[in-house]
């Protein structure tokens, strides 16, 4: 089994591993999480370095934001993809992100006036919930998020962390809240066959973006049963990131449209040379 760089196990509690890891994460940076991932430096100029440095990921899915989209981001954590989300979009588009942890979410809201002041305009608002759950109603009796109110949804290692059972509620919501012509770019981990078990009741590999992993296969198969047409990995990476008894994890990132719109997942912005 993959030796800690973290500390012991303790009885599992998914959601509760994940919430003391990343919260620790968002106070202190964590080297232990997910994999080193190379942004254009000009997006980085204006995030504090606090939210650059407390960011983990394992792609870049924000090569896929336009101009003037509404952008929502899944597990938005410290911040730094939807800051850079902000500055593609411009002042006429608008950035969502969603998490539920109260650390991230302080960090990252903490930073958005401070990002809004170098940009010259505030288009960016982070709201507190679970990625899983965007259908819950708010005090308002609306859902967190609206049906049809966004142009592209990303994530970046964050769908791996949602316990399976609450993976078909998780993609329908990422299929509810987009509109006719809507994409997804979603960078996370994925495996080559299936994990066992015992790896999954193991919540320090669950936390670091392991033992949730989707099937390769299955991962591209679930957005194409939504809707999704033209459903490929952008970005898959050729060596494994980790390989646990002998299953292969490695970082990609899926990205697919939904029919009605101009929309197109073929062109992104060119990769980065330097982190």
């Amino acid at each position: 089994m993959m030796s800690s760089c973290c500390g012991p196990s303790a009885p599992l509690d998914q959601t509760q591993a994940v919430d003391d890891r990343y919260g620790a994460a968002a106070l202190e940076q964590e080297a232990c999480l997910c994999t080193p991932v190379a942004f254009n430096p000009q997006w980085l100029e204006v995030i504090p370095s606090e939210v650059v440095e407390r960011d983990y990921g394992c792609g870049d899915p924000t090569r896929w934001v336009e101009s003037g989209d509404t952008v929502l981001d899944l597990g938005s954590g410290s911040g730094k993809n939807a800051f850079i989300c902000a500055q593609v979009v411009g002042a006429e588009g608008a950035v969502i992100g969603v998490d539920r942890n109260a650390d991230m979410l302080a960090l990252s809201r903490g930073a958005a006036p401070v990002v809004a002041e170098r940009i010259g305009y505030s288009n960016v608002r982070f709201v507190e919930g679970a990625i899983e759950t965007l259908d819950a109603s708010g005090p308002d009796g609306a859902p967190l998020i609206a049906d049809a109110s966004v142009d592209l949804v990303l994530s970046n290692c964050v769908l791996n962390l949602v316990n399976p059972s609450a993976r078909v509620r998780l993609l329908a919501n990422i299929r509810r809240v987009l509109r006719p012509g809507g994409r997804v770019a979603i960078s996370d981990i994925v495996c080559d066959r299936p994990v066992p078990l015992a790896l999954q009741q193991d919540p320090e590999l669950w936390s670091g973006c392991i033992s949730g992993a989707w099937e390769e296969q299955a991962f591209l198969d679930d957005f194409a049963t939504l809707g999704f047409e033209d459903v490929a990995y952008a970005d898959r990476s050729e060596q494994p990131w980790k390989v646990v008894e002998g299953i292969e994890f490695r970082a990609v990132t899926l990205v697919g449209a939904l029919p009605g719109g101009l929309a197109t997942t073929a062109s992104p912005a060119a990769a980065p040379s330097c982190c």
